[in-house]
């Protein structure tokens, strides 16, 4: 069974959106992806200052299967990258939710965080993909 979390929205492109203060987001891959992806070897995130937008492109996550775009689930600036994931990417597939998050962005319009998935929303959506 694939872990997902309450407190956080959901894209269809498997990535996780965390509030934290004010406008900024924290975004990782869900669980469900890092079980697909399978063990993850290098991750391409966006640099400090770089714009992103929503459905966009903002990186690559490498796998021993494939490599995937990474597609940001907000539109703004990057304020922080998880550096720690250039030394130990395959933090992502121990911890998910917690040390492997990938960015955090000072969004330009909160107002897409509505147009995501909740917890529940995101389960059905995991679960078509399952059958």
């Amino acid at each position: 069974m694939t872990k997902v979390i309450s407190s956080l929205r959901y894209s269809k492109e498997h990535e996780w959106v965390q509030q934290l203060e004010g406008n900024r987001v924290r975004i990782g891959i869900s669980d469900y992806a890092q079980k697909a992806l399978g063990d993850i070897v290098f991750v391409e995130n966006p640099a400090i200052d770089d714009e992103v937008t929503v459905n966009e492109s903002m990186g690559t996550i490498e796998s021993v299967k494939a490599v995937s775009e990474l597609y940001s689930p907000v539109s703004g600036t990057v304020v922080t990258v998880n550096e720690e994931l250039e030394g130990a990417p395959e933090t992502i597939n121990e911890h998910p939710f917690e040390a492997g998050w990938l960015v955090e962005v000072e969004m330009s319009n909160p107002e897409e965080l509505d147009s995501l998935l909740k917890e529940d929303e995101y389960q059905a959506f995991t679960n078509e993909g399952e059958e």
